[in-house]
């Protein structure tokens, strides 16, 4: 079991195939067990080790609205902050297209096993082309 904090290298090869428009497709985000592999090599979202609990549903929650945004040569996505009520645990975190049959898009790593008491809350770094999770320099 191995769990990386990437953009998955399919999604890579995906963005330049013209596979993901992610201001339109469906996108969504997973929670995952300690149990999960998660890495650069995952290509899809997949059910297995999924974390469950409070009102948290299996295939996560979508994501909206995305931004992409440019800043001098880098490009950006800006995702929203994203929670669910009720006792979760959850290690890591699976980004996914779920207009393109489930792709994999970037895997977030916790550090550690994250439980929440009452809300389970991820907060995305700032939408900056500094800061943003997806960053591309041209």
């Amino acid at each position: 079991m191995s769990i990386v904090q990437t953009q998955t290298t399919s999604f890579k090869a995906e963005l330049y195939q013209g596979i993901h428009d992610l201001t339109t497709d469906t996108i969504k985000i997973a929670l995952y067990t300690a149990n999960a592999s998660l890495n650069a090599d995952t290509t899809a979202y997949s059910a297995s080790n999924e974390a469950s609990g409070g009102n948290y549903a299996a295939g996560g929650s979508v994501l909206t609205p995305i931004t992409v945004s440019s800043s001098g040569t880098t490009a950006y996505v800006g995702f929203p902050n994203v929670s669910w009520t009720g006792v979760i645990t959850a290690r890591c975190a699976l980004i996914y297209n779920a207009s393109k049959g489930n792709k994999s898009v970037a895997v977030l790593d916790f550090g550690s096993d994250k439980t929440s008491s009452s809300t389970f809350s991820i907060t995305m770094p700032a939408n900056t082309a500094t800061e943003a999770l997806i960053r591309s320099s041209y």
